[in-house]
């Protein structure tokens, strides 16, 4: 039997996330937030940092706390479709308008990116909720890996264009290109996902009812004791995982004296680690249920955040973020898969929105915890020992949390 991967509305959906993860690679994570902060803006004093960590800040925290009531508006409106092409286009037009920015003009700089980033992580609701229109419960969990898998084969290669206009010296050209990138292969995505279902309500009218409902949603969520646990738990654990990614650099670069070169080089195995990840546990995540994924990749992090505290050699650490990157995919495929099986028919924008909310804030108690031990013990080895205990902590939730079980039996196709 033909895989399913080559049904045209999980492959446009896989797409979508090999098209907007260019924006996360080139613009979020590697070349445009030094170019912002050193050139445009320039980091004497720090200044850049302190700007670009604003500008993160304050579009994560809108996306944060719009998420579960556009998501209750979407659903009630039934307009999931036009919300995911409307942030789409504001991502798109945002990364391009980039080009225009030179040095000294941080608040065009800090108006874009924040523009921009809502965009992307706005529209983020919207394509996850796609996950159980385009995908049986046998095959969820696959496909959802798949998704992830294709992103970060889209992150690898925009980001291999990206260095190669840099190289070339044409830096103002990279961001235009992730536009282009990212709105290219992003078509196929609203040619083939599903329409939004019938004709839906006045937008007044469906802002009011989908407050309303979202608050009934949060409610019911909260009164369910095994959805109560499973979003303290992945709280917890995806706590540690953002604290991991966001410090990785910072640890490589201060403790093991890594180059720029070498951090670059980092970041793509990393990405690809986490492709062979994704793609290798995909089946496995409906066999062996989602939970049992979950809890085995929070065990992998446990034991690469225990071995780099002994790591003194570069090469070792690039063991180490390998291994790091092969539970990266895994555990973001399972928890969104183990996610879905909680959201009834009708309510996956304002289930995803609740899901993005806690997702998004998750990257409080990490980096407190890091820098605190790293400021009371005056070295990041212990502190990146003391990041375990959230994936520990997890661990330990996860498994008073009901479900997460196998979604088909071990035969057939995919």
């Amino acid at each position: 039997m033909k895989s399913i991967l080559f049904d045209r509305k999980i492959f446009s959906w896989c797409l979508f996330d090999f098209a907007n993860s260019s924006y996360s690679a080139v613009v979020l994570a590697v070349i445009f937030p030094v170019y912002y902060t050193t050139v445009i803006v320039g980091n004497d004093g720090n200044q850049g940092d302190v700007w670009w960590g604003r500008a993160i800040s304050l579009s994560m925290a809108f996306v944060a706390l719009s998420s579960p009531f556009l998501g209750g508006i979407s659903d009630y409106a039934r307009a999931r479709k036009r919300f995911l092409f409307s942030y789409s286009l504001l991502c798109v037009l945002a990364t391009a308008s980039l080009m225009y920015v030179d040095k000294g003009m941080a608040m065009t700089g800090f108006v874009l990116v924040v523009l921009a980033n809502v965009g992307m992580e706005g529209g983020i609701v919207f394509y996850n909720s796609f996950l159980n229109d385009i995908a049986d419960n046998e095959h969820q969990g696959r496909v959802s890996a798949w998704g992830y898998a294709i992103g970060y084969l889209g992150s690898i290669l925009s980001l291999v264009i990206g260095l190669w206009l840099v190289e070339k010296e044409h830096i103002t050209l990279v961001w235009p290109m992730v536009a282009v990138f990212f709105a290219v292969f992003s078509l196929p995505a609203f040619f083939f996902l599903p329409p939004d279902r019938g004709k839906g309500v006045e937008l007044t009218k469906a802002a009011r009812d989908g407050f309303a409902t979202t608050w009934t949603v949060l409610k019911r969520m909260w009164s369910s004791k095994d959805q109560r646990r499973f979003l303290l738990a992945y709280f917890l654990y995806e706590d540690g995982v953002n604290t991991v990614i966001v410090f990785s650099n910072v640890f490589a670069a201060t403790t093991l004296g890594f180059t720029l070169q070498e951090l670059i080089v980092l970041f793509l195995v990393v990405q690809m680690t986490a492709l062979a990840g994704a793609f290798l546990m995909a089946k496995p995540i409906d066999y062996w249920g989602p939970k049992k994924v979950v809890s085995l990749s929070l065990l992998l992090w446990v034991l690469v955040t225990v071995v780099v505290y002994f790591i003194y050699r570069k090469g070792f650490f690039f063991a180490a973020a390998s291994m790091a990157g092969l539970g990266l995919g895994t555990i973001q495929a399972a928890t969104r898969a183990f996610f879905a099986q909680f959201i009834p028919a009708g309510d996956e924008s304002k289930y995803f929105g609740v899901y993005s909310l806690v997702g998004k804030t998750s990257a409080i108690l990490g980096p407190l915890i890091f820098g605190t031990v790293s400021a009371l013990t005056r070295s990041q080895r212990p502190a990146v020992l003391a990041v375990s205990t959230l994936f520990i902590a997890g661990f330990v939730i996860l498994q008073l949390v009901r479900g997460g079980g196998p979604n088909v039996e071990k035969r057939g196709n995919g």
